[in-house]
């Protein structure tokens, strides 16, 4: 059980900190607790503040849009930081961008696109963040962040702030090597020169692709599962016979049996006990495990 008031001492900031802060709304499932703390830094310096000042054992969370992430019904205990929009800058420097974390996936593509950069197109088909696409490896339609990184900034635990390259980053398949602790705030990604005309068609086409394959308009948390080596997820689940499965009110798309939705006033947990559901159906017909591609945190 999460304490109902917070019990940490914590340092004084520039932000701002809210007790037991409602998160439902900040994330894409609408679903889940709260926030013991809630915390929105001005900027990376009084972020680190918070991460060099605060007590001994203070759990530390991190939210984007929460496009992929699913916040389990008793809430997030410790401090839940969210980073504002001052930290979603973005700016061309060559055939490069500087974007922050809190930067939209599809904004990034958009400003490459306006600047005459290609190589960033795929972007516009990842929902959520930088910051999220850094740590997971985001990519869709054979490209990935690994393939367009050049550097990102980030806080440690003890509040150090680290330029990390790609040796750091430790990229593989839909996840990051990066310590679970780092906070991103920054990265810069390389594209190429091109006619934004071009750029602009080919995002279209990208979007295009999506909207006609997957329940971009209902609350859902994006792609559910990774795909296991050599199989596509949505296949396995669709053959499982998961399609419009249903927990309550979560419900397996009709329309991409790799996404999860929440039909009306779904839980978090009928969310969750749904996608253990589908693994374990894949499992019994396929022999094969499902990993988990959403981030699940909180207590129930």
């Amino acid at each position: 059980m999460m304490p109902s008031r917070p019990c940490y001492a914590l340092p004084p900031v520039r932000g701002t900190y809210a007790e037991n802060a409602p998160l439902k709304d900040l994330v894409w499932f609408r679903v889940g607790g709260p926030a013991q703390i809630l915390f929105r830094p001005v900027d990376a310096e009084d972020l680190a503040t918070l991460l060099y000042a605060k007590p001994a054992g203070l759990p530390v969370t991190v939210i984007g849009v929460g496009s992929n992430l699913l916040i389990r019904d008793g809430g997030i205990p410790g401090v839940v930081v969210r980073l504002p929009g001052t930290f979603g800058k973005i700016a061309a420097e060559g055939t490069r961008l500087r974007a922050g974390a809190m930067a939209l996936d599809a904004a990034v593509a958009r400003a490459a696109a306006n600047a005459g950069i290609g190589g960033l197109e795929f972007l516009r088909g990842i929902p959520g963040t930088i910051g999220g696409a850094l740590r997971m490896n985001a990519g869709c339609y054979g490209r990935e962040i690994k393939d367009v990184f050049v550097e990102a900034t980030a806080i440690d635990c003890s509040g150090n702030i680290l330029t990390l390259k790609a040796e750091d980053m430790g990229f593989l398949y839909r996840k990051s090597g990066v310590r679970a602790d780092m906070i991103f705030v920054e990265a810069v990604l390389q594209g190429a020169a091109s006619d934004a005309d071009q750029v602009r068609s080919r995002m279209s086409a990208l979007v295009e692709q999506r909207e006609s394959t997957q329940p971009v308009k209902a609350k859902t948390g994006g792609s559910t599962f990774k795909n296991p080596p050599g199989h596509k997820a949505w296949q396995l689940i669709d053959e499982a016979g998961c399609r419009g499965l249903r927990r309550g009110e979560a419900q397996v798309s009709e329309k991409h049996c790799n996404f999860l939705i929440n039909t009306g006033n779904a839980t978090a947990a009928e969310i969750e006990a749904l996608g253990e559901e589908v693994r374990a159906r894949v499992k019994a017909k396929f022999g094969i495990e499902l990993e988990w591609e959403i981030k699940r945190v909180g207590v129930s």
